[in-house]
């Protein structure tokens, strides 16, 4: 009776861990390294910004699996169109920063509607502790709600590829992952992969990773790993690795990169290109 208890109370812990592993509900390596006082050392307070729309970019609510709604930042194409952009926003929330780099993307790409998804339900930090706590304190299930929600948005006809930077570009893959066949494209910018190869396996599109080759989290070990899980998993992934710092792409960070960030940029922006055209 003993040893029957023993296996089906193993059988249970590793059933959840898989459950748990499979559903993505448990916190990613970058939240929680969120509070370490070295991580929020080197992200400096972003510079004042205060964004004006000139496109008609405006804040709008959706309905999430949970219950509740979500915010974002919408800025439609011209002409009605199924292709859309997802973009997620750094550790410090959905500023104005975010809103105007989607602007910049709605510029470049035409025709193309491009939504800013606000994953702290209203809350922005200018500060690191307070940008610390935030990442750290995101509970997965509703920042997957959040994804899902922004997926019944857009409707099932809509090809989406994505984006983001930071907490934002780890987002950016597992929106891709949750997207499914309606996934045309993935970018991610210094943002922490998915280690789970069978998850992996699921995602449908291919991937532009961006990674900063100074930086110790997301190290060249990190970025090498996710590669060969990839390739295990049977996906395509281009990465370039900038000698650049953590951040390198924003024009608020005090670190910014203007010639690491102009060639990411570039990459990016041919790539999606490529996959809403």
């Amino acid at each position: 009776m003993k040893k029957l208890f023993f296996t089906l109370a193993l059988s249970m812990l590793t059933y959840m861990g898989f459950s748990q592993s499979c559903c993505s509900l448990a916190k990613d390596d970058m939240q929680l390294m969120a509070s370490t006082k070295e991580f929020q050392a080197a992200h400096l307070s972003p510079l004042p910004y205060t964004h004006v729309s000139m496109v008609g970019g405006k804040m709008i609510e959706f309905k999430t699996p949970d219950g509740k709604t979500a915010n974002a930042y919408i800025i439609k194409a011209v002409k009605p169109s199924n292709k859309y952009l997802f973009v997620y926003q750094e550790w410090w929330g959905l500023n104005d920063y975010i809103k105007k780099q989607a602007e910049v993307f709605y510029g470049d790409l035409k025709d193309v509607t491009v939504i800013a998804i606000d994953m702290y339900d209203g809350k922005i930090a200018t500060d690191p502790k307070d940008a610390g706590a935030l990442m750290a304190g995101a509970d997965p299930a509703r920042l997957q709600s959040i994804m899902k929600g922004a997926l019944a948005f857009v409707g099932p006809k809509a090809k989406i590829a994505s984006v983001g930077w930071c907490f934002g570009g780890g987002l950016s893959l597992q929106s891709a992952i949750i997207e499914g066949k309606q996934a045309v494209g993935c970018v991610m910018y210094y943002g922490m992969p998915e280690k789970n190869v069978e998850k992996l396996k699921t995602l449908q599109c291919d991937v532009l990773g961006l990674f900063a080759g100074r930086e110790q989290w997301i190290s060249k070990a990190v970025v090498e790993q996710f590669e060969k899980d990839m390739a295990t998993a049977g996906k395509a992934i281009k990465v370039k690795s900038f000698d650049a710092e953590h951040a390198f792409a924003n024009p608020s960070n005090p670190k910014f990169d203007r010639e690491a960030s102009e060639e990411a940029y570039s990459l990016a922006i041919n790539y999606l290109k490529g996959k809403l055209k």
